[in-house]
Order: C-alpha cells, then sequence, then structure tokens
C-alpha cells in the first residue's frame, strides 16, 4: 500500500496542474480537476500515510518534510516532461488549442509544485538537526533549480529520514529501559574536558553534545571539571583535584567516576597522582587521549617561529580571560601535548592500585572523515603518528586494565570531536550517545 500511495500521489501532484493540456479538448475537465485538487491537498497535508509513525510530532514532521520533497523531484519533472511534450505537439499542429492553454498549464505547475516544495522545506527545516545549516542554505537556494535538485534534495531527504528514524528509535528504547536507570552509578559522573574548550552551562554550547542529556536520562548524576580551557597539566591536574574535593565535599559521594576526553585524560591523572584526589576517585576512563603526546606537536613548536607562537598565544590567552579562565597558558597546553612532555609526564604519573583505570580510542581511515580543521591535520599526524583521529595517533590511546580501540565499518571513521559529540552528528554504524550509556552501564555492573 505504500508504494502504491506515493505512485497516486506523484500521479495527482503531476495530473493536477496538467489537466488542460492532458485531456482531450472535448473531454469534461471540471470534475477531474476537482477530484484531482481534493487529492493534492490530502497528499500535502498528509504525505506519509503509510510511512513509519514516530511517537514525538517532531519525527512525524521531518518524515512528512522529507516526503514532501521526494514527491515534488518526481512530480516536477514530469510535470515538464507532460509540458514539453504536449506544447511540441501543438507546435506541430497536432493539437489545435490556443496556446494560453500552455500559459495557464505552466503557472499551475509552477504554483502547485511551489506549494509542495515549500511544504517540504518548512518541514525539514524546522525539525531537521541533521540536515545542517549548510544543506538547508543550500537546499533552499537551490532545491527548486533542474538538474541542481538532483544532487541536493535526495541527500537531504535520506539524512532528515534516518535522523527522525535514529530518533525515534532513541525515545523508545530509552522509554523502554527508563525504570532501569541503566547509569546510575554507585558514584557520580565528573565530566573533564580537552583542551581549548571550557564547560558551559547552556546545552547548546555543552562540551559533550548530546551526551549529558542521554546519561541523564538513563540515571546518571552529572558534574563538570572546569578546568581552565588551556594551561598546562599541573595547573589544570590541581583545578581539577579541588573540583573533586569541592563535589564530595557538597554531596557526600566519598567518590566520583571521572570520563575525561583528550588532554583531560592527562589533567585528571595529574589530579589523582600529585593533587590529593587519589582517594576520591573510583574509576577513570580517559577517551582519545593522548598518553603519549603526538610527535606532530613537537614538529609544529620545532619549526613556528618563536615570535608566531607568542602573537597566537597572546591573541588566545586574552580571549579566554575575557571567558573566565583566570590564568590560561596557550603554549603551555600545547607543550604538555608533546610526545617528550608527556613521556617525562609517564615518568612521574604512576597509578594508582586503588583506581580502576580504562580507555578508548577512535581513528579516522581518511581525511574526509573528520570535520575542519580535523581533516586538515589528519596527513600531519598521520606521518609522525600514524593512524589517528585527526589529532592523536592510535598509539598514544591505550592505557589502564582496558582499552577499546573504535573502528566502525565504512569509510567515515570516528574523529576526535566526534567522540565528544561535537557536531551532534549521527554517524551511520556509531551513536556516540549508546557508546557512552553502554561505557557508563559498565561502570556501574563493575560497582563504580
Amino acid at each position: 500500500m505504500k508504494h502504491l500511495y506515493r505512485i497516486l500521489a506523484i500521479a495527482a501532484l503531476t495530473l493536477f496542474p496538467c489537466t488542460g493540456i492532458l485531456l482531450p479538448a472535448d473531454a469534461p475537465q471540471v470534475l477531474p480537476v476537482l477530484l484531482l485538487a481534493v487529492f493534492f491537498v490530502f497528499v500535502n497535508l498528509f504525505p506519509g500515510v503509510w510511512d513509519a509513525k514516530p511517537e514525538e510530532k517532531r519525527w512525524r514532521q521531518c518524515l512528512k518534510g522529507a516526503q514532501l520533497l521526494r514527491f515534488f523531484l518526481y512530480a516536477s519533472y514530469l510535470c515538464m516532461a507532460c509540458w514539453v511534450v504536449t506544447l511540441v505537439r501543438h507546435l506541430s499542429g497536432a493539437d489545435d488549442r490556443h496556446w494560453s492553454r500552455w500559459l495557464v498549464a505552466a503557472l499551475l505547475i509552477l504554483l502547485s509544485q511551489t506549494v509542495v516544495y515549500l511544504g517540504g522545506i518548512l518541514r525539514v527545516f524546522r525539525n531537521s538537526a541533521q540536515v545542517g545549516f549548510s544543506g538547508k542554505a543550500l537546499l533552499f537556494l537551490g532545491g527548486w533549480v533542474p538538474v541542481w535538485n538532483l544532487f541536493l534534495i535526495p541527500g537531504a531527504v535520506r539524512k532528515a529520514e534516518r535522523e527522525a528514524l535514529t530518533e525515534d528509535e532513541k525515545h523508545r528504547t530509552d522509554l523502554q529501559r527508563r525504570e532501569q536507570q541503566i547509569c546510575k552509578t554507585r558514584y557520580p559522573l565528573l565530566m573533564v574536558h580537552g583542551i581549548f574548550f571550557r564547560d558551559f552551562k547552556p546545552a547548546f554550547l555543552n562540551y559533550w553534545g548530546r551526551i549529558s542529556q542521554e546519561l541523564t536520562e538513563n540515571g546518571a548524576q552529572i558534574y563538570y571539571g572546569n578546568q581552565q580551557s588551556a594551561a598546562s597539566v599541573e595547573s589544570c591536574g590541581r583545578e581539577l583535584a579541588d573540583r573533586i574535593r569541592q563535589i564530595v565535599a557538597e554531596t557526600g559521594c566519598e567518590k566520583v567516576n571521572i570520563i575525561a576526553h583528550s588532554k583531560g585524560g592527562l589533567d585528571s591523572r595529574a589530579a589523582i597522582a600529585r593533587y590529593g584526589a587519589e582517594d576520591l576517585v573510583a574509576s577513570l576512563t580517559t577517551v582519545n587521549t593522548p598518553h603519549r603526546g603526538c610527535e606532530f606537536a613537537d614538529y609544529l613548536l620545532g619549526e613556528i617561529e618563536q615570535n608566531i607562537q607568542d602573537k597566537v598565544a597572546g591573541t588566545y590567552n586574552a580571549a579566554l580571560r575575557k571567558l573566565g579562565d583566570p590564568a590560561p597558558d596557550f603554549l603551555e597546553g600545547v607543550t604538555d601535548l608533546t610526545h617528550s612532555a608527556c613521556a617525562a609526564f609517564n615518568e612521574r604519573t604512576p597509578d594508582s592500585p586503588k583506581i580502576y583505570y580504562q580507555s578508548v580510542g577512535s581513528v579516522m581511515p581518511r581525511a574526509a572523515g573528520g570535520r575542519f580543521p580535523l581533516n586538515f591535520s589528519y596527513h600531519l599526524v598521520k606521518h609522525f603518528d600514524g593512524e589517528n583521529d585527526g589529532l592523536v595517533g592510535e598509539g598514544s590511546f591505550p592505557w589502564g586494565e582496558h582499552f577499546e580501540m573504535l573502528r566502525p565499518e565504512g569509510s567515515r571513521g570516528i574523529s576526535h570531536g566526534d567522540m565528544i559529540d561535537l557536531n551532534r552528528e549521527n554517524i551511520e554504524g556509531f551513536d556516540v550517545r549508546e557508546f557512552y550509556v553502554q561505557l557508563v552501564n559498565g561502570l556501574r555492573q563493575k560497582g563504580f
């Protein structure tokens, strides 16, 4: 029935504006036009009658928009084909009706297809996040342009439909397991950010994208590191230790489970080993952390002139002071990520036998798998550090009792930013939110 409805819908969207040039001149036209007009309105209101029915209105509307765009793509080309073919017959003398019929048909085609197109893009624009700002802009500007729309619309339709179905499935899964609270760990989570970012309260600025909300909905209690965005590992480690003591004192939770991304993993190890947090931490999970540093960072610091480094650092430090960092130090933060600095750090920073350590890493098989600027840095990192996530080589990730390397099927891969849902992007073959749900559930099962 679904496919039959789609065929009938496309037929109605095509025939309605073209009735005057398709039916014989002596055939009754009022009744067919009225019937087609009614079906035209019905299709625009209910384009996905036999499609999936997500529970949330947002995703139902998203699917309707995607379906209308698909109808528009087929119907607009069929309308143009009908118009051209019948006009050629008219010019050749095979059809002696007045030329005004083709003018009226052209206007009806333009108006009717505009209605279908706008109905589709407005629904998609309002409800889809995965199509993205650039995708929506291109769709708005070029989706109605013949030939170009053959490239734009199918991709947008696939993204919108996949997003709606993915989010609906996730919503249903969360509803089914809500009472289980599978992320309700014995100790709360402390989420620790990496370099060049801060912890902000608004959800759309959250360093961890959609991950925090997903964990909270499944029972997790979350706190954030709030350390400076760029400073030495030792400075940030001291700040994190103070933050941990603050959380324990205010909540009485005794300990925390740390999940740290990138440089945050080094900051956390410093807090544990040297700044008094050892007895206040149950577990440390590091995500894409450069435990052995980045050789490409050594190369860059050695090649870039000092005056340029100082100028960049000065600009960054000034900007971050305005955002709340008390003593940002761009150069110290970057220097602590070099291979040589991390080797020295590892020598003086032993793991605590009281804490469970585990780690996660990911790689991109090609540069195109990462968003800017990771697609540019990929080749440089690969030259020095081998397979990488756009910033950190795979050999630098492993730390602790358990290590998991993420290698999804296909050529997309998982970048350094993907591991914190930086772009809020649904990656085919890898659900970052569900990954963290299962990660935290694993800590819960271990008694942490």
